[in-house]
């Protein structure tokens, strides 16, 4: 259970630090950035393949890289959801997600 709640913490720290790194990407706080983590958590779990099905022959035309915008997507969808959580542009939610992973992979493996 630890373990988990590590993982959590980590995760809204990623949310953080990218919120510092891309422009219009927004987060009043740490609780906020936890909280966004569990509805990006969600989305993940149940929006994105249903998005991922459907735009599945652009997916294919692209090479993968449509999945990208799919990603981007989510992440807006999630900021829609939340009070305290802004993302101001398509753009800044593509590379918002790109660097979120970026951010989140690396402190997982030097926290976790």
């Amino acid at each position: 259970m630890i373990h988990f709640v590590l993982r959590w913490l980590v995760s809204g720290l990623a949310v953080l630090i990218t919120s510092k790194i891309v422009p219009g990407f927004k987060i009043e706080g740490f609780a906020a950035a936890c909280f966004a983590v569990v509805i990006i958590g969600l989305a993940n779990a149940f929006v994105w393949p249903l998005l991922f099905l459907f735009t599945l022959p652009i997916n294919i035309l692209t090479l993968g890289l449509f999945t990208f915008v799919i990603n981007g997507a989510v992440l807006k969808l999630s900021a829609l959801l939340l009070p305290g959580f802004v993302i101001d542009s398509w753009f800044s939610a593509i590379f918002g997600s790109i660097v979120l992973s970026l951010v989140g992979m690396a402190l997982h493996y030097v926290l976790v």
